[in-house]
């Protein structure tokens, strides 16, 4: 069993893997998917599209809103392709962890010269 350190730590190379060969400026459903293949690689626990409802005076609504990977039930990713990234992204994934109960999250956005530098981590 892993830490949750190591855990993103091993998320965030797999990441970055993925980012080496593929480089900025595709799809996000291409990070995704090459991502999900590289963390399963690695023998993780790896869920795509996980639905999060929204519950608004006790009634559950289903408003589309999908977490774009969930690894081993614990840390939330989301992926981005965007200019850079914004307050409306960093609300996003902490609203999925806190409606998840997900203790850790990353949002990262591929559309970077170096990933790194597209990587943000959230604790709850």
């Amino acid at each position: 069993m892993k830490t949750e350190d190591e855990l993103t730590g091993l998320i965030i190379g797999a990441a970055i893997e993925v980012h080496r060969e593929l480089g900025p400026g595709l799809l996000e459903s291409v990070y995704q998917t090459c991502l999900v293949m590289e963390l399963e690689d690695l023998g993780l626990d790896v869920k795509t599209e996980i639905p999060m409802p929204v519950v608004y005076k006790g009634t559950k609504l289903d408003q589309g809103y999908r977490i774009d990977i969930l690894v081993n039930d614990e840390v939330v990713i989301e992926l981005k392709t965007v200019e850079k990234l914004t307050d409306v992204h960093t609300a996003q994934i902490l609203t999925y962890m806190r409606l998840g109960g997900y203790p850790k999250g990353l949002l990262m956005n591929f559309n970077v010269k170096l990933l790194k530098n597209g990587i943000q981590r959230f604790v709850l």
